[in-house]
């Protein structure tokens, strides 16, 4: 089972690494425009295979990603100083405009998974240029809110304190600020949130709600301050999704692809729910929000549509 990384900066080698240590594939190729840093990725991880799992991973062109069932997109261009967000998008959009029509024809049974940011425009943007070269949407996954989710339950397991495996809950929306927490549809154990906090005496008021919602937001912008940027949990969160495709385990994963119709917004991209399979999404599944974080729904995804529109691509 072989697996294409194209970008090999923090986000991409680490989720090489990732897949290296839990054995996820057979063999991992990495493609970067940058081919000497590529190279020495390629050989730094192959460094670790005697002491982890046996992969075969190497450097290489896009021709070398023939035979890929997934290839992972983390390829982008940085922000310049004084530059927009705006231009930013313009910048990586023309990236993509020649990244994914490359990856559609050297690997055209492949599953995209895209994880550069803004994650859900530029998911957005895969799709629409996959689909040129004859590659359903349901082919092209964005990370989503994956690592939010894990966020979440993470802190609200320690909220709670108890193993986060048994706290069920989702972060929806967009990747970003607007994002929805799913605090309605939260189980632990099975049971509503709100009763076991009852049995067992743990504040569940809107202070803790807003707290927990802040450092779940906030994660990304503290990690980013502290080191400069983040890379080890995307990582993993590849890794999973990565093997949930090759393995065709038929996971429900909070991630991002186009929809047609999102609370009321039209064709946008944005984490829901979904049924990923072998073959990419296989089913989005609707959940009875309340009225609050359905309205808040729509007003991700608006955030969303509008940055697609302003691109005019």
């Amino acid at each position: 089972m072989k697996i294409g990384i194209v970008g090999s900066g923090l986000v991409g080698s680490t989720a090489a690494y990732a897949l290296l240590l839990q054995g996820i594939g057979r063999q991992i190729v990495l493609v970067d425009r940058n081919e000497a840093r590529a190279r020495a990725e390629a050989a730094d991880l192959s460094h670790a295979v005697p002491l982890a799992r046996p992969l075969l991973i190497t450097a290489g062109g896009y021709q070398d990603l023939a035979g890929c069932r997934v290839v992972i997109l983390t390829a982008g261009v940085g922000q310049r100083p004084g530059e927009t967000r705006l231009q930013l998008l313009e910048r990586n959009a023309a990236v993509f405009r020649e990244i994914v029509p490359a990856i559609c024809d050297n690997a055209p049974g492949a599953v995209i998974v895209v994880a550069s940011n803004p994650v859900d425009v530029m998911t957005h943007l895969t799709a629409r240029f996959a689909a040129e070269c004859g590659t359903p949407s349901g082919r092209v996954v964005g990370s989503g809110t994956m690592l939010d989710t894990a966020r979440f339950r993470s802190l609200l397991a320690e909220h709670l304190r108890v193993d986060a495996r048994h706290v069920h809950g989702y972060v929806i929306g967009e990747h970003g600020d607007s994002e929805v927490l799913t605090w309605s549809l939260v189980t632990v154990g099975g049971m509503p949130v709100d009763e076991f906090c009852r049995l067992r005496s743990i504040p569940d008021d809107r202070e803790a709600h807003e707290a927990i919602g802040r450092e779940v937001r906030q994660a990304a912008y503290a990690i980013i301050q502290g080191k400069g940027a983040t890379y080890y949990g995307i990582g993993a969160a590849l890794a999973r999704l990565v093997q949930v495709i090759l393995f065709d385990q038929r996971a429900i994963l909070t991630v991002s692809t186009p929809a047609p119709d999102v609370a009321g917004v039209p064709d946008v991209s944005v984490s829901l729910p979904r049924l990923v399979s072998g073959d990419g999404i296989e089913e989005t599944f609707p959940l009875p929000l309340s009225p609050d974080e359905q309205a808040a729904l729509r007003s991700s995804a608006q955030v969303i549509r509008d940055a697609i529109d302003e691109l005019h691509v």
